[in-house]
């Protein structure tokens, strides 16, 4: 591609309104331009990536013998009705009614859709398994859409949905999926990790999510680096560190903390260690109220204590229902001498604590040495609710913990029959019976890839794509291109025989001064340049620079083409 014939628009600064760097960058180098909040035009440059990745997310799922269709993004309500989802889903679902008035939505995902077809369409277990996936627009109405296409509202999702006779065979095609995904994200070219991870509103049993590493992601993931354990934090398991309470050897007492209200602030007014607190956080549920106690320097995982069997669905307790129930301020408040109806949920590191200090549930009061058994009865629960640390073991017993930033580019499920049940899909299986489908889904974020793949790669002068993804492989830059006909025949001959190969490459031609071109093609990402240009050909030479770690070299004319052969291919 001629630049010359090309739509290229770059900017020298990105807008005002651009957060993150992949945003920023991809503005910069005119892959996207926005037509309202969370919703972008894709320019030509952010095509051409956007179509390799796809590209090799369709080999991949065809080599694992997925079948590809292609479903609608209007969706009648009547499915997401009949699944249960309509009200669930929440403002997220971008509801309309047509001239009939009746109601439809833009699809977020197309679990409804598939099982629909299934159930209308496979009647035998001898049509199973069987593993259908599209690319295709979603939308999904997020409240507040930024950090461009990482959290937009339109989006390209690769999504994927298979039907099993048996929850072995979903299993089995379960681990297919995972091993693809490797696949892919490795051919992409990035450095990613898979995760366990909950459900969320999908729903279903496993679950895995797909995570690019890098500083700027989203959410955090704990790993072992001495064994394969790694789990989103929101699901990963908190291991104490201690076997069993050791005796006490301080007695209780009542300590002023005057304006204190928070652990980190008690703990430096009384000089003790943050780790010997216990905060008590209020929480209303369906059994009433409840105190949840977390080490002081621990923080409450809401997915967890929302999965107790005793708690399921729970909201913050208000200032009133605290002072109602336990008669002092938030800020002061514990678990000592509270009411019998009142439940205590003890994380399992404060079950295995000793002399901790907690609030009184007296204003301006805390209380320290307090133990349990003793000053208070054991905790009527004790379950892991809290967020895991770096340096906690590791649950699989490998090591300890490291935390680590993650953008979700990739997430699959074991739905089971989670919506074969709700929707009624069966088939008839080896005995004539009916038969609720199992069923998997599998999620990969398209156009978010190209997002965190920028977050992931990039440097001061702009974009540093993987090889397999970047817009063109190789740029030509000739300078003095009208003016020496040299330089002319050179690049000319580089740039068609590069096209003979069947390599992208794209030819800067304009009458532009070399510093313009060259920033161009540094922001844009394009892993391997040649610089074609007066000085160099007196030695019968060209300029090489390889994007991704700098190398500057002078190859021989004659050379050029072989070696671009053998690095590019």
């Amino acid at each position: 591609m001629r630049v010359s014939k090309y739509f290229l628009t770059t900017l020298k600064e990105a807008p005002a309104d651009a957060e993150v760097v992949s945003h920023k960058l991809m503005l910069r180098a005119g892959l996207i331009r926005r037509l309202a909040g969370g919703v972008y035009t894709w320019l030509p440059v952010g095509l051409r990536v956007l179509r390799k990745v796809e590209a090799i997310i369709r080999e991949e799922m065809d080599r694992a013998n997925a079948i590809e269709l292609f479903m609608p993004a209007v969706q009648p309500a009547e499915l997401w009705q009949e699944s249960g989802r309509w009200q669930k889903y929440g403002p997220e679902l971008l509801r309309f009614s047509d001239r009939h008035k009746r109601e439809y939505c833009i699809g977020p995902t197309h679990e409804e859709v598939i099982t629909d077809i299934a159930k209308r369409e496979i009647r035998s277990y001898r049509q199973l398994p069987v593993n259908f996936y599209q690319i295709q627009t979603k939308f999904r109405d997020e409240i507040r859409p930024r950090f461009g296409v990482m959290r937009g509202r339109e989006f390209t999702m690769k999504d994927a949905y298979s039907f099993h006779v048996s929850a072995d065979d979903l299993e089995r095609e379960y681990k297919s999926m995972y091993e693809t995904y490797h696949r892919i994200f490795r051919r992409l070219g990035l450095d990613f990790r898979a995760v366990a991870a909950d459900t969320g509103t999908i729903g279903g049993t496993g679950s895995h999510e797909f995570h690019v590493l890098a500083k700027s992601g989203e959410d955090s993931i704990a790993f072992c680096a001495t064994s394969d354990y790694a789990a989103n934090v929101e699901l990963a398991e908190a291991i104490p560190a201690n076997s069993k309470r050791e005796e006490p050897n301080q007695t209780i007492a009542k300590v002023a903390t005057p304006g204190k209200t928070r652990c980190e602030d008690v703990s430096n007014y009384l000089h003790i260690p943050l780790t010997n607190m216990v905060k008590a956080i209020a929480i209303m549920c369906e059994s009433g109220f409840k105190l949840m106690l977390l080490r002081g320097d621990h923080s409450l995982n809401e997915i967890k204590t929302a999965k107790l069997d005793s708690i399921r669905e729970f909201r913050f307790a208000t200032d009133a229902e605290i002072e109602s129930h336990l008669g002092c301020q938030p800020g002061y408040i514990g678990p000592v001498g509270v009411s019998s109806a009142v439940r205590v949920v003890a994380d399992r590191a404060v079950a295995l604590m000793r002399d901790f200090t907690c609030g009184a549930n007296e204003n301006e009061h805390h209380l320290s040495g307090v133990n349990f058994a003793r000053d208070l009865p054991e905790p009527s629960q004790i379950a892991d609710i809290r967020n895991v640390v770096e340096g906690d073991l590791s649950p699989d017993g490998g090591g300890v913990l490291s935390i680590a930033r993650g953008i979700e580019v990739g997430h699959i499920f074991q739905l089971r029959k989670r919506y074969s049940e709700a929707m009624n899909a069966t088939f008839l299986d080896d005995t004539g019976h009916p038969r609720h489908f199992e069923m998997g889904c599998y999620g990969i974020g398209v156009t978010r890839i190209v997002g965190a793949a920028i977050e992931q790669n990039h440097d001061e002068f702009g974009i540093v794509f993987p090889d397999a993804i970047a817009p063109f492989r190789v740029a030509i830059v000739a300078i003095g291109l009208g003016k020496n006909p040299a330089v002319r025949a050179c690049a000319e001959k580089l740039y068609t025989d590069l096209l003979t190969l069947g390599v992208d490459v794209l030819f800067d031609d304009r009458d532009e001064r070399p510093g313009i071109m060259f920033a161009d093609m540094e922001l844009l990402g394009i892993p391997h340049r040649v610089t074609v240009g007066e000085r160099v050909l007196k030695e019968d030479a060209v300029e090489y620079k390889n994007r991704r770690n700098g190398e500057v070299r002078k190859i021989a004319t004659d050379d050029i083409f072989s070696y671009l052969k053998t690095t590019v291919c």
